[in-house]
């Protein structure tokens, strides 16, 4: 039976890594030697111009897959407001530039949603997970978590636009969850977890791959 002992991350995002190793030593998968591409040697992330999160999640889990001759896990995710049109949609972590902070992207954020005479923004967390070996794309897993925005923003956990993603359900924001409360219903949470999952049942099959 193949195994997969070693998995490139394929991000340098601390948050992400963080929730998805949370994920993989949650379903037993801690044996599994994870590195992510800060760990690779002369590798150069490939061009993210792709107009969806799939498309961006494929080029970065091959790429890196390829060049580490390992299985690699990607992850392309971010915040669409239905009041912006869906934006900042792929373009969530530099939405206020390359190299932009959270900081900087939430105040971006904010400014183009006070320029609306709206009162209610609603909003999708959106995330991809594509999954590749050295010799081609694997499988893709997609998940979602329904909010909206609050512009007042609360909590300290979490990344990214967190702090101004609200969910009615719960009452609370996504940066006021502890790590496991926002991992079982996140939209990473999710689509990891489907990954895993996935990888579970068709491991005999994959003896194709390292």
């Amino acid at each position: 039976m193949a195994q997969i002992n070693s998995l490139i991350v394929a991000t340098t995002n601390f948050g992400k890594i963080r929730e998805i190793q949370h994920e993989l030593d949650s379903a037993g998968l801690s044996f599994m030697t994870t590195r992510t591409i800060a760990d690779l040697p002369g590798y150069q992330s490939p061009q993210e111009d792709q107009p969806t999160f799939i498309g961006n999640a494929i080029i970065k889990a091959t790429a890196a897959a390829k060049y580490a001759g390992s299985w690699a896990l990607a992850d392309d995710s971010g915040l669409c407001v239905r009041t912006l049109g869906g934006m900042p949609g792929v373009y969530s972590a530099r939405f206020a530039g390359p190299n932009a902070t959270d900081t900087q992207n939430n105040a971006k954020l904010m400014a183009e949603i006070q320029n609306l005479d709206i009162d209610h923004h609603p909003a999708s967390y959106i995330c991809v997970i594509a999954l590749a070996c050295p010799q081609a794309l694997v499988a893709t897993f997609t998940g979602h978590l329904e909010g909206e925005i609050t512009l007042s923003p609360k909590g300290s956990g979490g990344f990214g636009y967190d702090p101004y993603f609200f969910i009615p359900p719960l009452g609370r924001t996504a940066a006021e969850l502890t790590l496991d409360e926002k991992s079982q219903i996140s939209h990473r949470g999710i689509a990891i977890r489907s990954a895993i999952q996935w990888i579970r049942l068709n491991l005999p099959q994959l003896s194709a791959c390292p």
